[in-house]
């Protein structure tokens, strides 16, 4: 009986968070309300504050899952980690880097909802604001450590790196959709492996001197 119930409360959270993702996605994070996760749901408010104890709870929840579904595992260093990032970086071949973000492309799609809710979520709750803030530099920090290993560039330029890298990947995997920008999935990856490749890979250009500081 017990095992009945923990797997009844499991899959009661799960409804919850599921259901709360798919309102999120065709209504927005703020016009959604907890009345409106309970009742898609097939429940009560009651409920829903027996798993969560606020609404900003369930995203902190959503960006649970949305870890999961990235490879992410705890870090002592940096809050999550997703070990083959750091590897890719520290190898640092344009082979590598394309075939990291052609797997990774593939879980766009799946990954959206997630994403998009937490960045409208942060524009709306300044708690949630410095939780996503933190889930990216964790992402950066991955990028960072793989140039450390690799000792690849200045060191001081090397978290910007990560940051510039980071802010391209997200933006096209929250707002690519086939054909946009007239481009396919293999066309974007491309692309976007031959920016990776120039922040992460290779030295900077040679600056002519009339434009040196």
């Amino acid at each position: 009986m017990a095992g009945l119930r923990a797997a009844q409360k499991q899959m009661t959270r799960k409804l919850l968070l599921d259901s709360a993702l798919e309102l999120f996605r065709t209504k927005g994070y703020a016009a959604t309300t907890v009345d409106d996760i309970a009742a898609a749901a097939g429940t009560t408010r009651v409920t829903f504050y027996a798993y969560f104890p606020s609404r900003s709870d369930l995203m902190r929840a959503l960006i649970g899952e949305l870890n999961e579904k990235l490879e992410r595992i705890d870090s002592p260093v940096h809050g999550s980690t997703a070990r083959r990032l750091v590897e890719v970086v520290h190898d640092g071949s344009r082979e590598a880097i394309t075939e990291w973000l052609y797997g990774i492309s593939g879980r766009w799609e799946a990954i959206r909802p997630y994403t998009v809710a937490a960045f409208e979520a942060a524009a709306v709750d300044p708690e949630l604001r410095g939780l996503v803030n933190a889930w990216l530099e964790e992402a950066v920090s991955d990028i960072e450590e793989g140039l450390d290993q690799a000792d690849r560039f200045p060191p001081g330029s090397r978290h910007l790196r990560g940051v510039l890298a980071m802010a391209q990947l997200d933006h096209v995997a929250r707002t690519w959709t086939p054909g946009r920008w007239g481009a396919d999935r293999v066309s974007v990856v491309d692309v976007l492996a031959e920016s990776w490749t120039g922040l992460l890979s290779t030295g900077a250009p040679d600056v002519p001197e009339a434009r040196r500081g």
